[in-house]
Formats: structure tokens, C-alpha cells, sequence
């Protein structure tokens, strides 16, 4: 089974047991008051390992499946067995970087508000890293039937989380502050470990063949 499998795997285990245990979900759920308070660091990665119902779950299962599944394999590529560790890092540490911001906007307040879950933040990360990689595959929504150039899908993504961002608990009780700063975190670590994306990317945007 291939990593991203196995993630894939661990999440849904634990977000399945998580729904049927309150009480774990609870000491499991992203909250930086009890992070800075408690010492309890631990929450940074537990979060990212539950979800708040099986749609949620679901939604970003599959989306790991398919972007997972890619930039693994091209780790893999271009650098070997390494690669395959290197890509474990990378979607642990965005669990990790996607919250950072959250804890410090909320680090004195131990409202449920401050709370977030899921692994929305590291598929942020893989799905912008993914792209860039590719910026010309076909991305779409769930249940929408209409594909966009990976490159464009991108771009709106990034500006919707923004804005959604801007407006706090405004936003409709989602964590947008991961979602941005987790696709920013999966734009950078491509980057770093690749930096002929760049490039790559810049002469795909200048054949203007995008349908």
C-alpha cells in the first residue's frame, strides 16, 4: 500500500472512532489555548487526523487520494526511495504549519470557535503543490460539472480562502486560515524541493495552452 494509502487509512480509522468517542475527539480537536496552557503540542497532529462528519471526512479523502497519490509519485521520481519520507514529512509538517496561524490569532481564547479539525490544511498543501507541478491538469469541484486548468483552480482557491479569511468567524465556522496558509506552506515546500517548477510553470503559462 502506498503511503498516501496509508494516510488515507489512519484518518479514516481514527475520524470513525473519533465520531463514536466525544471525549477523544475533544482532547483531540486543535484548540491553542489548551495547546499554550496545557502543553498539550500533541494536538497540532492529533487535529489533523479527525473530521467533523463523514462528508467532511469523505471530501478530503478523496481529494488526498488523487493529489496525494501524485505528488508522492513524484517525489518518488526525483528522489528515489527518499522521496517517499520526504513526502511523509512534507504532509505531517502541513498539518503542523496550517494551524500555526491559528494558534497565535487565538492563543487566549478557549472558545469552541477557536477549535478546528481535519486535514483540510495538509490538502490544501498537497493539492496547490500538485498543481504547480502540473499546473495544467483538470480540477474541479464535487458535483460540479465544470474543470478548470489546475493553474486557475488554484489562483480562486487561494483568493476564496483569503477573503474568507478576512472575515473571521464570519466565515462560515471553517477553518479558511489553514486552508490558505496549509496551500501556501504546499506552494513553497514544491519549490524547495524542485525548483525548476518554477520555470516549468512560468513556460506553461507563456504557451497559453490551457483548454
Amino acid at each position: 500500500m502506498s503511503l498516501t494509502g496509508l494516510i488515507i487509512l489512519a484518518t479514516t480509522v481514527a475520524s470513525l472512532y473519533a465520531e463514536q468517542n466525544p471525549e477523544l475527539k475533544m482532547r483531540w480537536v486543535f484548540n491553542p489555548y489548551y495547546v499554550k496552557n496545557r502543553r498539550e503540542y500533541y494536538r497540532f497532529l492529533s487535529s489533523g487526523f479527525i473530521h467533523e462528519g463523514y462528508m467532511h471526512l469523505a471530501f478530503n479523502m478523496i481529494t488526498l487520494y488523487y493529489f496525494g497519490t501524485l505528488i508522492e509519485t513524484n517525489f518518488a521520481i526525483l528522489l528515489g526511495p527518499a522521496g517517499y519520507m520526504l513526502y511523509l514529512f512534507f504532509y505531517l509538517s502541513a498539518l503542523v504549519v496550517s494551524e500555526i496561524p491559528r494558534y497565535w490569532r487565538y492563543l487566549n481564547n478557549h472558545h469552541r470557535l477557536a477549535n478546528s479539525l481535519g486535514a483540510s490544511g495538509a490538502i490544501s498543501a498537497v493539492l496547490l503543490a500538485g498543481i504547480l507541478f502540473n499546473p495544467g491538469m483538470k480540477v474541479g469541484l464535487f458535483f460540479v460539472p465544470v474543470m478548470l486548468p489546475g493553474f486557475i483552480f488554484g489562483a480562486l482557491y487561494l483568493f476564496y480562502s483569503a477573503y474568507m479569511d478576512r472575515l473571521g468567524e464570519g466565515g462560515g465556522g471553517i477553518a479558511h486560515d489553514a486552508h490558505l496558509y496549509g496551500a501556501l506552506y504546499g506552494i513553497l515546500f514544491a519549490i524547495a524541493v524542485y525548483p525548476s517548477v518554477v520555470p516549468n510553470f512560468l513556460e506553461y503559462l507563456a504557451s497559453g495552452n490551457f483548454f
